[in-house]
């Protein structure tokens, strides 16, 4: 709305301006033919506001880019018709040049600047402005972080004081899930948003939308390369338990939080020659193993107790497993059974 005030401002400055340049003793033709002449010159200057729709969207704070497109378009401007000076005096079109070149120039300028907002470094050299978050750095909440659910848990312990920020393109992504003909799919979608609701009234944590507008640097890009751009841009980290999303980001040097990480950080600690109590649910892969579970989820796989299924027993931890997907107890049991 703004952009079409200023073009619509910038139409009638430009009329009333070749309007009293027709009318004020201009060079022939103009003298001859004044409503030609206007007509001619309107089209030129509207056909600045033409070339700059074609132009893909940008941004930029409005106070500044009008200030600073002002600024640098009048002094491009005075520069330019200092430049020409000697070669538009000797010329009966010298006062037309002078007003084109005075009117088209700002205009290109604030235009540009008002839609440029990640180009602002280039006006101040040296200077990059950053809005102020509260907390530490912004976390970008990834469409996996939300299905999962445990994010919420998270901020109900009140260690995260950090800005949550969940991109456009996530929101759409969760969207689409929740939109899904797969029954699955459709549930774990519904989650996501109720997940999502469930931040957004929680007192506890500030959480916004990102309007992440698509440039054509990042066409073709999938959404996890996407929230990666994102997280770059807002200095910001990335909150999912996608391990592939995980690797990409860490490559391209974003912090990642991963809540699978985050749970087995927190699951006990097991050395090899402690005991534990387990149930033995199922047999296991190998002869003679089997498998049970600690309260925490934790897989426990016991040598020579496949014939114990069903039963309670006593084991010792000879070796523990861990990674991101999770951490696996290697055992034995104890009670001679």
């Amino acid at each position: 709305m703004l952009l079409i005030s200023i073009r619509v401002l910038y139409a009638f400055v430009c009329a009333g301006a070749i309007a009293t340049y027709v009318s004020s003793n201009p060079p022939s033709p103009v003298d001859q033919y004044p409503l030609i002449s206007f007509v001619l010159l309107m089209i030129f200057t509207q056909g600045v506001t033409c070339l700059d729709l074609l132009i893909s969207r940008k941004r930029i704070e409005v106070m500044s880019a009008i200030y600073f497109g002002l600024l640098v378009g009048v002094l491009l401007s005075y520069l330019l018709i200092q430049a020409l000076g000697p070669v538009i005096s000797k010329t009966p079109w010298g006062e037309g040049v002078v007003m084109i070149t005075t009117l088209t120039l700002p205009y290109l300028c604030i235009s540009f600047l008002l839609q440029t907002k990640d180009d602002f470094r280039f006006i101040v050299p040296y200077v990059e402005f950053s809005r102020e978050l509260k907390g530490g750095r912004p976390l970008l909440l990834d469409s996996s972080a939300l299905i999962d659910g445990r994010i919420a848990d998270v901020v109900e312990t009140k260690i995260l004081d950090s800005e949550m920020v969940v991109p456009d393109f996530i929101l759409k992504e969760v969207q689409d899930i929740a939109d899904s003909s797969d029954k699955v799919r459709r549930v774990r979608g519904r989650r996501g948003l109720d997940i999502l609701s469930a931040l957004q009234n929680n007192p506890n944590i500030d959480i916004s939308m990102y309007d992440a507008k698509e440039t054509d640097k990042e066409k073709g890009l999938t959404v996890d390369q996407r929230l990666v751009v994102s997280a770059k841009k807002l200095g910001g980290k990335v909150v999912t338990n996608d391990f592939n999303l995980n690797k990409v980001a860490s490559v391209q040097g974003v912090d990642v939080i991963n809540l699978n990480d985050v749970a087995n950080s927190l699951k006990p600690r097991y050395l090899p020659g402690e005991h534990i109590q387990l149930k033995i649910i199922k047999e296991g892969e190998s002869q003679a193993q089997g498998v049970g579970y600690l309260d925490d989820g934790t897989m426990v796989v016991c040598e020579q107790a496949n014939h114990l299924v069903g039963r309670d027993v006593d084991a010792v931890v000879t070796s523990v497993l861990q990674s991101s997907a999770g951490r696996m107890i290697f055992g034995r049991v104890t009670d001679g059974r």
